[in-house]
């Protein structure tokens, strides 16, 4: 009976998957419960509850889940506003954690009403400003605390108070900081077998502990299983239900996108397919249960997942081990953790946050359609210094109208706007017939028919990551591309690194003008494709494969 429900040659992998993610999950959700502003317990109890429901419950079999940067800076948003509400964090709890139920809830209604289907239509520029503004207040709230001092709760609070900096600083803050920053890096070049954020934060804390160093710390967390912590939020007032619903749906897409892309590389990595649907209920049920007892929100966590499949993880046990791993050393060692200094915290939360700053898409702002950087500069900026409810929102409706107004400009000028057409290749041209017919078991042809933009992109990886076992070049004809957008030029790149990672040949028949500049300025001609494998027409391309595939077959009869 029980190897129907579970395969016991799992545990041994799920076990240790668990345990390491476990191990790399620890000081990233004390450090983000601080940066919440609700304290490193309120982190600590949301890794525990999301990790452990969020496995339970979820879409992805080896999903690890607890707090993320971009949630907790959403949650730290929250938490000012509720504090400059109320006055104090006691109380404004019933405010934060009535806007973390609702986020979670709304997370599970998504599932239920097949919104997954639809997060995948976010514009790369909107999604890519979003998150290196997430990253930028990451860094900037970290300074003042990397520092020894108290921070403002904003990012243009902190630039003002800025002087303060060189005026006020906490040498021994300074370098305990600048030693966790170090060993972080570092650490990995000697072995990457124990997690390198562990060490840094075990390290520095010892320093300061056994040199008495007087710096500021995480303070008390107690001991024991949570409490439940719900009973006050019917006293919450009317007057701030709109600020707790659009802050529980920024929570909700936030957590959902986050989520799902997580999802997608582990899907990558253990060649599976996960339930989209059925991951947002598993995320809302952890980030509701996360909110019952106390804890920050979070979403699917990628260093966590990717450690725990390279760890043996394969089932949702492994998902489930890691929140029960955090639990024991909520239990058991919470004590110990009172003496962690927040500089050491800063000192790990600054990488995280330069590693969610998307530096490929901030590099390419010149090369990419200037609609694309617009929108991506401008969602970046809302983002770090105005809103983060009114970034995403503006920053999709600005991506939407500015594709209109292209699609019109072409049709203007005469070429054809349409959809997508023949992707499955199974209806060849007439020009593709006699090839077609010989070698369609080792060359699939793709017929690509309009534009190549953020609205089709999900559609196209999914046909490309169709393609039969045997395939040894993909042909994707673009004669019929006016234009490509960020978004799609990033797809594009990624499928045929893909496939190159696999031995498939990737040829591109009849670039258009847009499209093949595009190609060249991100370095996706020649790096990812060489020139001898673009053509104008696809008789020429037949020449060159029948070459390649006549050799193929002689070298395995010589063999």
């Amino acid at each position: 009976m029980l190897s129907k429900i579970y395969n016991i040659k799992n545990l041994k992998g799920d076990f240790t998957g668990g345990l390491v993610a476990g191990i790399v999950a620890l000081p990233l959700a004390l450090a983000f419960g601080v940066q919440s502003g609700m304290g490193a317990t309120a982190g600590l109890y949301g890794a525990i509850a999301v990790g452990i429901f969020a496995a339970m419950f979820g879409g992805t079999e080896t999903q690890a889940s607890g707090p993320t940067g971009p949630m907790t800076v959403v949650s730290a948003s929250l938490v000012a506003a509720a504090i400059g509400m109320n006055g104090t964090l006691d109380n404004a709890m019933p405010i934060i954690l009535l806007t973390f139920l609702l986020g979670g809830l709304f997370q599970v209604i998504f599932g239920f009403l097949n919104i997954a289907s639809y997060v995948k239509y976010f514009p790369y520029p909107v999604v890519s400003g979003f998150m290196s503004g997430v990253g930028l207040i990451i860094v900037i709230l970290q300074l003042f605390p990397f520092a020894g001092l108290d921070s403002a709760k904003s990012t243009l609070a902190v630039i003002q108070d800025f002087p303060r900096l060189f005026t006020e600083v906490n040498l021994s803050a300074l370098i305990l900081g600048a030693v966790t920053i170090a060993i972080y890096f570092l650490f990995p070049k000697v072995t990457k077998a124990i997690p390198s954020a562990l060490v840094a934060m075990i390290v520095a804390t010892l320093i300061a502990y056994f040199m008495k160093m007087d710096v500021p710390l995480i303070g008390e967390i107690p001991s024991g299983l949570p409490s439940f912590q719900l009973g006050d939020i019917f006293t919450v007032d009317a007057s701030v239900y709109s600020t707790v619903l659009e802050y529980a749906l920024v929570l909700a897409v936030l957590g959902s996108i986050d989520s799902l892309l997580t999802s997608v590389i582990a899907d990558n990595i253990t060649k599976t397919k996960h339930n989209s649907n059925r991951e947002l209920i598993g995320q809302g049920i952890g980030n509701m249960m996360a909110a019952a007892i106390g804890g920050i929100p979070g979403a699917g966590a990628t260093k966590g997942t990717v450690v725990n499949i390279n760890a043996g993880g394969k089932t949702r046990l492994s998902g489930i081990l890691h929140g029960v791993f955090l639990l024991a050393v909520l239990l058991g060692l919470g004590q110990l953790a009172a003496h962690i200094p927040l500089a050491v915290l800063a000192g790990l939360l600054i990488p995280i946050g330069f590693k969610i700053v998307d530096f490929k898409g901030l590099k390419h702002l010149t090369k990419v359609p200037r609609a694309d950087a617009v929108v991506l500069v401008l969602v970046l900026l809302i983002t770090t210094f105005g809103s983060l409810i009114y970034a995403v929102g503006i920053g999709v409706t600005l991506a939407c109208l500015l594709f209109m107004k292209k699609s019109g400009d072409i049709s203007e000028k005469g070429m054809e706007v349409g959809s997508v057409s023949d992707m499955d290749g199974s209806k060849p041209w007439q020009d593709e017939q006699g090839f077609y017919e010989k070698y369609k078991d080792k060359v699939i042809i793709k017929h690509l028919y309009g534009p190549l933009f953020f609205g089709f992109t999900s559609y196209f990886k999914d046909q490309i990551n169709a393609l039969p076992d045997g395939v040894t070049a993909l042909i994707l004809r673009m004669d019929r591309v006016p234009y490509i957008d960020q978004s799609g030029l990033y797809t594009l790149e990624g499928i045929i690194f893909d496939l190159r990672a696999q031995n498939i040949e990737v040829i591109l028949i009849g670039l258009k003008e847009q499209p093949e500049d595009m190609l060249k300025a991100v370095d996706i001609i020649p790096d990812l494709v060489p020139e001898e494998d673009v053509f104008q027409n696809i008789e020429d391309s037949f020449v060159y494969l029948r070459t390649q595939l006549l050799e193929a077959d002689s070298s395995s009869k010589l063999e």
